[in-house]
């Protein structure tokens, strides 16, 4: 007998009536953004195994299992970093490719409310094997992957140059043969004032039907970005690193803290403008007037590695309380960070809530108070709001709990286990 309720079977019994527990979880209480769904409001969302089984105002929390508190707090769809690097590995001199500074995700997705990443073009068609086995087969977290046009991947230094092991065909045919888990084509890192590197990319998005995520420009003078979005990219192609500051790179921001009409242009066309931090490629002198001009990114990611994530970019959620900070709502922060990406990539059954989904689902909150945040040159800005998250869902079961929202109540009379910490 509990709360008046007898617990048998699974069912609740009230007076002679019974409810079946019908949800394996239950949040109750928190205020749900679901852009694609057009909610932005106080709701309750069940889930039943590894599925979204109710979205309502109210739902009785005697039907489920587990109840989560989740009032005062932000209900989002899991988050989609569409911009990573996770070809973690122990070979020297490979950059992101099977390397040392890759990171492998779940260490690092769970506790910022990330459940799906989407590797930017780490592997190439040589090695995206090695990458599905390695890392994609044996993450909890989703793991996504743009290809790399280079068949060697994001080796570095003059592998990255080599026009010659630019396949389309390769890369195309690789795609084609691993749709569950390879999204799209990255160019990357290309030195030259050519456009071969980005035709070739564009001409295996065109065979394999995926988008082309572009790292441009390293080159002196620059190449016209006008000319990319406007001659050689696709709607739905997208300018990832959108708010960089580089010598060698043209910038969507003029000399004068001007937008430059070509952004606004390609946008138009359907250019989608990612983030991509990283850690040489957001500067506070582009983002600021940038968002100040309403050019806010379709999408926001963080190109993570060991040196993003120890420096100005940090994580996820850092990068999301930048742009936060810098004008966008919370409402327009959660959509960049979720449909939008989902979106974008052509994953449309992820990144939102809507029943029978799967229960990829993070509870977020707003702290108010004074932060301080750091771009690529290390320029300091102060903000009054931070995300930090307080729990993960990933298919239905609790991934990350902050402070054990999730939990059973201690209970000191309840009996004390006696195995050792290796019998289990």
């Amino acid at each position: 007998m509990k709360n008046g309720c007898l617990l048998f079977a699974g069912m609740l019994f009230f007076s002679g009536a019974c409810i079946a527990q019908q949800y394996s979880l239950l949040i109750k209480g928190g205020h749900v953004i679901d852009p694609k769904n057009n909610i932005d409001r106080v709701m309750d969302i069940a889930i039943n195994g590894d599925s979204i089984a109710a979205v309502a105002a109210s739902i009785n929390p005697s039907a489920a299992k587990k109840v989560i508190n989740a009032e005062g707090l932000y209900v989002t769809p899991g988050l989609i970093d569409m911009h990573t690097h996770n070809f973690a590995g122990t070979e020297d001199g490979r950059y992101l490719n099977n390397s040392y500074v890759a990171v492998a995700p779940d260490g690092f997705t769970f506790r910022c409310g990330v459940t799906t990443v989407v590797d930017a073009g780490s592997s190439g068609w040589k090695n995206f094997e090695l990458f599905k086995r390695q890392t994609i087969l044996h993450s909890q977290t989703r793991v996504l992957a743009f290809l790399n046009i280079v068949g060697e991947g994001m080796r570095g230094g003059v592998y990255e140059q080599n026009a010659a092991d630019m396949d389309a065909k390769m890369t195309a045919l690789t795609i084609l043969h691993n749709k569950p888990y390879l999204v799209g084509i990255k160019l990357a890192h290309y030195v030259g004032a050519e456009w071969t590197p980005v035709d070739r990319a564009v001409e295996a998005g065109k065979i394999a039907n995926v988008p082309v995520m572009v790292d441009f420009g390293s080159q002196q003078p620059p190449l016209s970005l006008e000319a990319l979005f406007m001659e050689h990219l696709r709607p739905g192609d997208i300018f990832t690193h959108a708010y960089a500051q580089l010598k060698s790179r043209q910038a969507i921001v003029n000399e004068k803290g001007i937008l430059e009409p070509f952004a606004e242009k390609a946008r138009k066309k359907g250019i989608i403008f990612d983030v991509g931090h990283g850690g040489a490629s957001f500067a506070f002198s582009q983002a600021v007037p940038a968002m100040k001009a309403g050019f806010f990114p379709t999408t926001i990611s963080t190109d993570i590695h060991t040196s993003s994530m120890n420096a100005g970019m940090k994580d996820m959620l850092n990068v999301m309380s930048k742009c936060l900070n810098l004008g966008m709502d919370v409402a327009a922060v959660i959509r960049a960070s979720t449909w939008e990406p989902a979106k974008a990539i052509q994953h449309e059954e992820l990144g939102h809530l809507s029943k029978g989904a799967v229960a990829d689902i993070a509870i977020l909150q707003v702290m108010k108070g004074k932060f301080g945040f750091i771009d690529a040159i290390n320029s300091r800005m102060d903000g009054n709001q931070k995300l930090e998250c307080e729990l993960t869902i990933r298919a239905g079961k609790v991934v990350y709990d902050l402070n054990g929202l999730a939990g059973t109540p201690y209970n000191p009379a309840a009996t004390i286990s006696t195995e050792e910490p290796g019998d289990h």
